[in-house]
């Protein structure tokens, strides 16, 4: 087949987008990627040897655009959509898979008036608002969240599932904010480092690049050993030796603790569109394998309460949530769909 991947803006698309693709490419399919000139496409794909052809289009998003804003986005969507139809004819196409986000947009709308089939990977709990309106018209609609035909694992590196344990006692707690870092998890991390140091737990602190001195300098300043990293490639490595993690909920991240059993309490970013995270992290609550609370005062005492808690039973449970090969099953259905 000759499959036409689209969407990103965000490291959250893009990853499904990567996953998806070398998984489609490993079983004799042609794979090419249409994309937005913003956001972060071109930085993932500008110069991989994954596709065989790389389209990054001149789009913004729509949706925080107001009055000629708006109209200036919606009209560079429409030039972008036309390129799109014509790239989907060149490429005889037999699908388009969306991962989602503003990028998305002309190559999904183009399938759509093309009658090419097109597929969906809605990677939150919540649907976007540019899923949301494409779903009806979509082949197939993968989610992790929904029950139904096109139910999926979601597609995460195979590591994390080759890694993963069962945690019993907590040694390690690792702080994770996301590639930006996060100012509350950081604040919340050295608010709680002594209470870990006098229980014997070793703290592994991803902070965020701008944040990394600060946070550097107030462990240095408690006396306490922290691993503490601005940004790191390594961070399947980290979560492994981790026995317990105190993060956002972005579903990437989410996923990823899951494959790897590690329980964790998530913070959602609390202006996270739709407050998608929010929800994400209430799926894993409501099966009794984690924690979520929203950002506040007092949380420590909760965080404390979830750490000194019986995590073993949570641990062994995640593994109910998420099984390996989520990307190459999804491929599997498009397969036999088309």
């Amino acid at each position: 087949m000759n499959i036409i991947f689209t969407g990103g803006g965000t490291g959250g698309h893009l990853v499904i987008a990567l996953s998806l693709a070398e998984t489609a490419r490993a079983r004799g399919h042609r794979v090419v990627f249409i994309g937005s000139m913003s956001g972060q496409d071109h930085q993932w794909f500008g110069e991989s040897s994954l596709f065989e052809k790389a389209y990054f289009l001149d789009t913004t998003g729509v949706v925080n655009k107001k009055g000629l804003g708006k109209l200036g986005a919606l009209w560079k969507v429409f030039k972008a959509l036309l390129r799109s139809r014509a790239l989907i004819r060149e490429f005889h196409a037999d699908a388009v898979v969306s991962v989602g986000g503003f990028s998305a947009a002309p190559a999904a709308l183009a399938a759509v008036i093309s009658r090419i089939p097109l597929y969906i990977h809605e990677q939150n709990a919540i649907t976007g608002k540019l899923n949301q309106l494409l779903r009806p018209y979509a082949q197939g609609f993968f989610s992790s969240y929904e029950e139904g035909e096109f139910h999926c694992d979601y597609p995460v590196n195979e590591r994390y599932f080759q890694s993963s344990r069962i945690r019993g006692d907590v040694k390690t707690v690792i702080f994770l904010g996301g590639s930006q870092g996060a100012k509350f998890i950081n604040d919340l991390a050295l608010e709680i480092a002594p209470w870990l140091r006098e229980k014997g737990i070793h703290i592994i602190h991803q902070c965020g690049v701008k944040e990394e001195e600060r946070v550097k300098l107030a462990y240095r300043e408690l006396n306490i050993g922290a691993e503490v990293y601005g940004f790191t490639t390594q961070i399947t490595e980290l979560i492994e030796r981790s026995d317990f993690a105190v993060s956002r909920s972005g579903a990437s991240t989410l996923w990823e603790l899951c494959a790897a059993r590690v329980p964790a309490f998530f913070i959602p970013f609390p202006h996270a569109a739709a407050d998608h995270q929010y929800y994400n992290a209430r799926y894993v609550v409501e099966h009794n394998v984690g924690w979520c609370e929203r950002q506040s005062e007092g949380i420590a005492d909760k965080l404390k309460e979830a750490i000194s808690s019986e995590i073993g039973s949570k641990s062994e449970a995640l593994s109910n949530l998420i099984a390996p090969s989520g990307a190459e099953h999804i491929i599997q259905k498009i397969e036999k769909s088309v």
